[in-house]
């Protein structure tokens, strides 16, 4: 039987895209699956039994505890002799990439979602770029998030073409679009404006993820101040925890707060996301950079109309003019002008969602993802059956 092992730092990323994909393997290639990421146990409780899990402490940010995870990684992966380790995020991907080194792991897959480095300046990103370098570097594999993401690591020289791949047309684990589908959208888009004081003629602009400055939510909020002097109808709810590591300015948190016009739900459980997807008119993801893009193929599955940047990852989740619409990095103006846009024209955002939901079905669904996983893992580490 193949031995092989994922990790993350957190066991949210485990959640979000790791865990059914090592059920799949292991239903399908009959892999024995081991995940590690930090201490949780409420998570740990609720894998299956022949899903293994093994708690590792590592810090998030840059922290001296790293080198006592590389010595755990190091004396896990030669006690557990793993045919592949595949690691994703920065700080558990550095550690495990440089452990499976030491401890001659044949196959090192560094899952490469998202290039954080990209909105840094100064010494900053030359610190996380020879980051994103060693890791590589340490990889015998790296796969990119998106063709985009992998000709921008290409041209920056953090690995060779011959190192790097997509699998499918990008992203991970696809969206399960059953789920987008199982519920009363309208029933739950009165229940949800209710409970959050949304008037049901109101115009809702979403946004889902983390409330950060990568994640473009300073222009976010710039943006909807210009849109709400004009439209007296128009509201923002903003779906998801507070950042403290890249907070958003105070100032626009303070307006954020304050504006009658603007709901913040904090973080809701994942099996809610679609729901409250479903209260929205327009899905607004101004983000700075992004592995593919996730939330997008989610609010394609749930019929949204998109507004999204022109970086890498969601310009290739979404096809501009047809399933979505870009507007430029870190520009609130361009972006107020494209949520003003879609507000004034109930056709086009027809249009683009009914494109959208096309578009996911035929890439994105979570079967055919994680069938395009198992055929390149299967081709680089075998299976039981071979």
């Amino acid at each position: 039987m193949k031995k092989i092992c994922f990790i993350t730092t957190v066991s949210i990323t485990m959640k979000s895209f790791v865990v059914e994909t090592a059920k799949y393997l292991h239903e399908k290639l009959g892999y024995d699956v081991t995940l590690i990421c930090n201490p949780d146990a409420e998570f740990e409780t609720s894998l299956p039994e022949y899903l293994h899990f093994i708690p590792v402490e590592m810090a998030r940010g840059v922290s001296l505890s790293g080198f006592k995870a590389i010595g755990v990684f190091r004396k896990i992966f030669r006690a557990r002799k793993f045919d592949m380790v595949q690691y994703s995020t920065p700080n558990a991907s550095l550690y495990a990439s440089l452990a499976g080194k030491l401890a001659g792991i044949k196959i090192r897959i560094y899952s490469q979602c998202g290039i954080r480095y990209v909105s840094f300046v100064g010494v900053k990103r030359l610190i996380f770029k020879t980051v994103e370098k060693l890791t590589c570097a340490l990889s015998t594999h790296v796969r990119g998030q998106s063709p985009k993401n992998m000709q921008f690591a290409i041209d920056e020289g953090l690995c060779p073409k011959k190192k790097i791949s997509v699998v499918g047309i990008g992203g991970t684990i696809g969206v399960e679009l059953d789920k987008c589908r199982e519920f009363d959208h309208e029933a739950k888009k009165a229940e949800l404006r209710a409970k959050y004081g949304i008037p049901e003629d109101a115009f809702v602009y979403g946004y889902v993820g983390r409330i950060n400055v990568d994640k473009g939510i300073n222009e976010l909020i710039e943006a909807f101040k210009i849109i709400s002097s004009e439209k007296t109808n128009a509201y923002l709810a903003l779906v998801g925890m507070l950042d403290d590591v890249n907070p958003i300015k105070e100032e626009n948190l303070e307006y954020a707060r304050e504006c009658k016009n603007i709901v913040m739900t904090g973080n809701v459980p994942k099996d809610e996301v679609y729901h409250h997807m479903s209260m929205f008119d327009v899905l607004t993801h101004p983000t700075y950079r992004e592995g593919f893009g996730k939330v997008l193929q989610e609010a394609m599955g749930v019929g949204l109309p998109i507004i999204t940047t022109n970086a890498p990852g969601p310009s290739e989740v979404v096809e501009d003019g047809i399933s979505g619409v870009l507007c430029e990095v870190k520009n609130s103006q361009d972006l107020a002008d494209k949520m003003r846009a879609l507000y004034e024209d109930p056709a086009m955002r027809d249009r683009i969602a009914k494109a959208g939901l096309a578009r996911a079905e035929k890439y994105f669904d979570r079967p055919i993802m994680l069938e395009n996983i198992r055929k390149d893992m299967e081709e680089l580490v075998g299976s039981e059956r071979g």
